[in-house]
């Protein structure tokens, strides 16, 4: 089990994310655009640099829904590989089965 704060603080950066992701994405396409004047532009980033940095997308760190862990974590099901597996073999998970050959 992962510290709480960490979990926390991963939250509240998922939060802060969705938060300005608008703001954010209209800031950056301002920067990238360049037909603007090099003075627009530069406000532009400016306002974007002013941002929370936990409002950032690439902050936010995947982690297991049940566990916190944040290596080994499947995107698709939000659960690390030792989660999945325990729950495999207690057949919570339809469809997965214990190989043997």
């Amino acid at each position: 089990m992962a510290k709480k704060s960490t979990v926390n603080r991963n939250k509240k950066r998922i939060a802060l994310n969705i938060k300005f992701a608008n703001k954010r994405n209209k800031l950056k396409k301002i920067v990238m655009n360049k037909e603007l004047s090099l003075d627009e532009r530069f406000k532009a980033q400016m306002k974007l640099s002013k941002l929370p940095r936990n409002s950032s997308k690439i902050r936010v760190k995947n982690r297991c829904e049940i566990t916190g862990r944040s290596r080994g974590v499947y995107r698709k099901l939000k659960i690390s590989r030792i989660s999945l597996r325990k729950l495999s073999l207690e057949g919570k998970v339809p469809g997965m089965v214990k190989s043997s050959w």
